[in-house]
């Protein structure tokens, strides 16, 4: 079989190629116009921006080509962009898609629920087809919870449209809203969804198409439009994400380590059973919880739903020529298949020979090792100051990253502290965002006051911005998710600072996730009882064992909160 995978130019195809070859598919890369006569199977995978995905494919001379691919009856698979782009024009763009599929992709209605649609779903099938006499489902299980990463969706209108409701194969329900998650006629498939970051069961689905005779999926029947009533709450699951703070030992080696406050040497020598995973240490050494790949397979294959790889470190020389981080990232992803974000040293540098790296060459180079997104820490709180000081904007590395790669792409990672006042004398500019201590809380929190002040350098200076200026300076810049640490919480085991996440929650209208403080299984339950977070997220506690992620996956189970469960992965 000819197969081949497109690449349009500003998306992480590596996972999808990373998932081929675990499954023992062997493909060849679209690297010029004349390769599409050569393709027998097209997959067209992609992350990003819908009017970058189409000015890319026509510079490069692929946009027609892909047409007439498609017009030919030739096998096409097209992944998130990949099936977007099958459509006649996006809110999005500006520019045209291929039109072959008579409709249009709309945003998501942001009034009642955060956007992107990010996290793991259900696809609910319209209606089946048959092939060999037996159900023929493409793969996509009911049952199963697949990854979903956009801000666009084609809505699902049986009576509007129902000549392009006709390539609808299934639909999923965000919100009150419904949308095509997967489109199916003639030799076409596509899906909203990631199967590349869907785990197991996006891997069988992958599997799936490609095991089958090309001739299989060149006469899909139509689907009948069909009524669907939305339910009255969706399927979309809360998510648990595993992180790993990775920084050079004094030995040069990368390591896993965690820190009270961000302080990771010991402060005595460590002896441990030889069941833990932490390994002895001396006092004044760098912690040591693992090795980066070993620990994130080791996730993985517990069920998390997200990975987030932190270098620590910061690249201290030159963020492109560090080149075990690189590494780290390309064997993670050779053995991952959920969402991993990479972050630390996502900014506009200069090399020790004074060439300039921006800030989206940068995180290019880690979406092509096999990241999923970025995380933007400290760069952030200097981008929203000179935004609030001079109103400028669109030229900084959430922008641009953002420009080429879609919003989603973009997580700032922001570190307030509390910064104490007097309750009744206080009449400072954050005084609309002061927390007061609950009567019935801690003793030493009882008649206090607080606003939460923004920090860089891994919490060592504070600066004057206060965490709802730059949660919503963030969100205006076009970051697609932000990750709420606690300077206070980060080590105590008290759980998480429901106030500060609520804080945040409530006055932006991205994905929130959760950090610092968890000790517990019911930390996590507090947070998504308390709060309207997509994600939590732990470090340590993973680290040392002393809560499993499947612990904390029955625990929300158990309380009625919706988690995706927990797969069995076959080695």
């Amino acid at each position: 079989m000819g197969l081949y995978l497109l690449d349009y130019g500003a998306g992480n195809v590596q996972s999808l190629a990373n998932s081929l070859t675990k499954l023992g598919h062997k493909f060849t890369w679209i690297s010029q116009p004349s390769d599409f006569a050569k393709a027998t199977s097209l997959v067209f995978p992609g992350v990003g921006a819908f009017e970058t995905a189409i000015q890319h494919l026509t510079d490069r001379g692929l946009l027609e080509p892909l047409r007439e691919y498609i017009n030919s009856g030739r096998p096409y698979f097209g992944i998130c962009i990949g099936m977007q782009v099958l459509f006649e024009s996006s809110d999005e763009s500006p520019s045209k898609g291929l039109g072959i599929i008579p409709y249009h992709i709309s945003r998501f209605d942001d009034s009642n629920k955060s956007v992107p649609h990010m996290g793991w779903n259900t696809a609910d099938l319209l209606s089946t087809a048959t092939f060999s006499g037996t159900q023929d489902t493409e793969g996509i299980q009911e049952s199963s919870y697949y990854y979903f990463v956009h801000s666009y969706c084609a809505k699902y209108d049986h009576e509007k449209n129902p000549k392009a409701m006709e390539w609808a194969y299934t639909t999923t329900q965000y919100g009150d809203e419904l949308f095509i998650s997967s489109v199916r006629k003639n030799n076409v498939f596509g899906t909203q969804f990631h199967p590349e970051k869907s785990g197991i069961a996006g891997l069988k689905l992958i599997d799936e198409w490609l095991s089958k005779p090309e001739s299989a999926h060149t006469h899909a029947p139509p689907s009948i439009p069909t009524p669907v009533t939305p339910r009255p709450e969706h399927r979309l699951t809360k998510r648990i994400v595993a992180c790993m703070d990775v920084r050079a030992n004094d030995d040069g080696d990368l390591v896993v380590t965690k820190g009270d406050q961000y302080d990771v040497r010991e402060k005595s020598a460590t002896s441990l059973s030889s069941s833990s995973s932490i390994k002895a240490t001396t006092a004044g050494a760098v912690r040591n919880l693992g090795k980066p790949v070993s620990l994130a397979s080791k996730y993985y294959s517990s069920g998390a739903d997200e990975l987030c790889l932190l270098n620590i470190t910061s690249f201290r020389h030159s963020p492109l020529h560090d080149q075990p981080m690189l590494a780290v990232v390309r064997a993670a992803a050779e053995e991952i298949f959920v969402p991993l974000t990479i972050g630390g040293g996502i900014k506009d540098t200069v090399d020790p020979d004074g060439t300039k790296r921006p800030a989206l060459e940068v995180a290019s180079a880690y979406f092509r090792a096999g990241a999923d997104k970025v995380s933007i820490g400290s760069e952030a709180v200097y981008a929203v100051e000179k935004l609030l000081a001079t109103g400028e904007k669109g030229n900084g590395a959430i922008e641009t990253i953002a420009h080429a790669y879609g919003k989603q792409a973009v997580v700032v990672s922001i570190d307030p502290r509390r910064a104490y006042v007097n309750p009744e004398t206080y009449n400072g500019p954050y005084k609309n965002e002061l927390v007061y201590g609950k009567p019935d809380g801690p003793e030493k929190e009882r008649g206090q006051a607080w606003w939460y002040q923004c920090t860089v350098s891994g919490g060592r200076e504070n600066r004057p911005l206060s965490v709802l200026q730059l949660a919503k300076g963030v969100e205006e810049l076009g970051a697609g998710e932000i990750l709420v640490n606690s300077i206070d919480r980060d080590g105590t085991g008290l759980g998480f600072d429901l106030d500060l996440v609520n804080l945040v929650r409530k006055n932006v209208k991205i994905p929130v996730v959760a950090s610092s403080g968890a000790g517990s299984a019911g930390h996590f339950v507090d947070v998504f009882r308390e709060t309207d977070v997509e994600a939590a997220l732990a470090a340590g506690i993973f680290h040392r064992e002393e809560v499993r992620i499947e612990e904390v996956k029955e625990a929300l189970r158990s309380a009625g909160i919706n988690a995706r469960v927990v797969p069995q992965i076959q080695t």
